[in-house]
């Protein structure tokens, strides 16, 4: 019975060794890794990290870029009974410490010197971690930590322990329970430190089976990881489905080269965060910026043409040829058969657009404690207003207390379902096994699943205007020149907007055009970019009932920051954070301040720090701007 990871493996490489099961690209080339040799170095770390002392039920953290190394890493953690912690790599140290002391891992699995240089920083804050392995040695030499040990190292022992029983691995993997604990996965943490919940590893598969049937996929497959490992949904990619589909999983060689890695490999599914759907359209149209009037002639009409199509319910076959093909060629998009988003809501402008394109995108919807995503569209009913339907019969969902409207609270069972949280017995809330999620919606006359935000974040202004702040800040990040907005209004008496420029696209347009600035923050307080936002925000009031248009705005010094709590690690807005740390710039627009002083010190990830002086504008929507069209 193959209920573990492990067990999977094993299976796959006794009947398809020889198949190709990953590739890495390094120093500019793809190196691939056969199902056979996957398993005899995910082998030589299991049985190398026994040798070091671990076991059932201890906990291996792993840090760094998506590699080999980790699937293999959290795969040998998993077939000692032990538990795999995925860290971000971008975690600041307060926060690794923070984790690894909570979850008390013993052992950490790094990728190079920046993230050992973290771990090594802490001091005693994780007095468990006992063992840090490493797999890229360079700049190591400078370290004498005693816990510290290269990869190659823990293969030796490994190779060792094998050589003189040959039988251990497979008595480890048979010996393998899907119903234990395998994976501590972190939440989003939106409100507070993240929580980590418990997920089996048999449900894990199960679930992933689940998804299969909404979404088909085979050993012909090709997905290229670049969302983090530690997040639920690429797990359930590069582990579920690379094991039990046999999808080949393609690594990237930096963060930096991976759109070009990514078009070399030309998927045909892909996962990326909505975020960065919204950079990739953007990208687009800065590049349009830059080419030929018949160039950007060509692009309008094409996609105007394309649009018009798609809310007829057909593909425009003129547009392809004038446009679509090529820029899906130009984007890597050539060979999707499928693609999806997820982790936060995708405004609707972008998903048209990449609709219109002709890239198969799907929404998803679920949380991590419910094995990520349970709901998607099916090929043939998209609509970019739902996340769906749900995968398959298992999954039970339904509206809680539904209003007038039918709008109430998401709640959702299904068997594969988390098993709590590490450390905290009831911070979840579960009641009778259904999760209550804490996000509003409602099911549409076709079933989908619609989901509006969350509950506690649906506002209401001092006039007694409802309005999801969730819902206009998608529609303002539809635009090319918004990175992120913060909707303000909360028993206020009008909607106001904090809004952070998308620099690469903004500093173009002000190139172009001739506007001299020196930084992110001089850019943001030019007059010719406040008026070029100010008609960005008239665009979106134009679609909104008037109680819920933006009033005024400010654009923001500086980008908002996972690394500053203002964001959580998959790019969801803390408001709470929000609210406490901007508080006097949101007071000062209320009031009707026309300008707001700014004297403050940003803090970057290298340590260093900068002092801030500027004066904040506060752009107040003209009435004509006000109106709707």
């Amino acid at each position: 019975m193959t209920d573990t990871l492990p067990k999977l493996l094993s299976r796959n490489a006794r009947d398809h060794g020889g198949d190709v099961a990953m590739r890495e690209k390094q120093y500019g080339i793809w190196r691939a890794f056969t199902w056979a040799e996957v398993e005899g170095r995910t082998r030589a770390f299991a049985l190398g990290l026994r040798s070091l002392g671990l076991g059932a039920g201890d906990v291996v953290g792993l840090i760094g870029d998506n590699r080999p190394d980790w699937v293999m890493g959290e795969i040998a953690a998993h077939a000692l009974g032990a538990r795999s912690l995925g860290i971000y790599r971008d975690a600041l140290d307060d926060e690794v410490a923070f984790l690894l002391e909570h979850s008390g891992a013993k052992a950490v699995i790094a990728e190079d010197e920046e993230q050992v240089d973290k771990l090594l920083g802490m001091g005693d804050r994780a007095p468990g971690l006992r063992h840090i392995i490493y797999s890229d040695p360079r700049g190591m030499r400078k370290h004498a930590d005693p816990r510290l040990l290269p990869a190659s190292e823990l293969v030796r022992l490994g190779e060792a322990a094998h050589a003189a029983d040959t039988a251990a691995y497979a008595r480890l993997v048979e010996a393998t329970d899907g119903e234990a604990i395998a994976i501590l996965c972190t939440t989003s943490g939106t409100t507070a430190r993240p929580k980590l919940a418990m997920l089996r590893g048999g449900a894990l598969i199960r679930h992933c089976e689940s998804y299969l049937k909404a979404d088909p996929k085979g050993p012909r497959d090709e997905y290229v990881s670049v969302l983090p490992l530690p997040w639920i949904m690429e797990q359930i990619y590069v582990l579920g489905w690379g094991l039990i589909a046999r999808m080949k999983v393609n690594f990237v060689e930096e963060p930096e080269t991976m759109m070009a890695d990514f078009r070399e490999i030309g998927p045909s599914f892909v996962l990326f965060a909505p975020r960065l759907w919204e950079q990739i359209a953007a990208e687009v149209r800065a590049k349009v910026m830059d080419a030929s009037p018949l160039k950007r002639r060509m692009f309008e009409a094409g996609m105007a043409r394309g649009l018009a199509a798609l809310d007829r319910g057909t593909r425009s076959g003129l547009a392809d040829q004038l446009l679509f093909r090529a820029l899906r060629d130009r984007l890597g998009f050539t060979n999707l058969t499928s693609a999806a988003t997820g982790g936060a809501a995708l405004g609707p402008d972008t998903f048209r657009f990449f609709l219109a394109m002709g890239v198969p995108l799907r929404q998803l919807y679920g949380q991590t404690e419910l094995l990520g995503a349970y709901t998607v569209h099916r090929p043939d009913d998209v609509n970019f207003d739902t996340v769906g339907v749900r995968f398959d019969e298992t999954i039970e969902m339904v509206v809680d207390q539904p209003d007038q409207n039918g709008v109430g609270e998401i709640v959702t069972r299904h068997p594969n379902m988390f098993s709590g949280y590490l450390g905290l017995a009831e911070a979840a809330d579960l009641r009778d096994g259904w999760l209550h999620t804490g996000d509003a919606g409602y099911f549409d006359k076709a079933g989908h699943l619609v989901v509006i935000d969350r509950i506690k974040d649906i506002a209401t202004t001092s006039r007694g205007d409802r309005f999801s702040p969730q819902y206009i800040e998608n529609k303002l990040k539809s635009s090319p020149y918004v990175a992120e907005a913060v909707v303000l209004g909360d028993s206020r008496p009008h909607l106001a907007a904090m809004i952070c420029i998308r620099f690469p696209i903004v500093s173009k347009w002000a190139e172009r055009n001739r506007i001299a600035f020196t930084t992110y923050t001089d850019l943001a307080a030019r007059d010719q970019v406040l008026e070029l936002l100010r008609a960005e925000v008239a665009k979106v009031n134009a679609t909104l009932p008037e109680p819920q248009r933006i009033r005024d705005f400010i654009l923001l010094y500086k980008e908002l920051d996972a690394d500053d709590d203002e964001l959580t690690r998959t790019r969801k807005v803390r408001r709470g954070v929000i609210n406490t740390k901007y508080g006097e710039i949101i007071d000062a627009i209320y009031r009707g301040d026309a300008a707001i002083p700014v004297d403050t010190t940003i803090a970057f990830q290298d340590g260093t720090k900068q002092r801030i002086r500027t004066t904040l504008r506060v752009v107040p929507m003209a009435a004509t701007q006000m109106a709707a069209e």
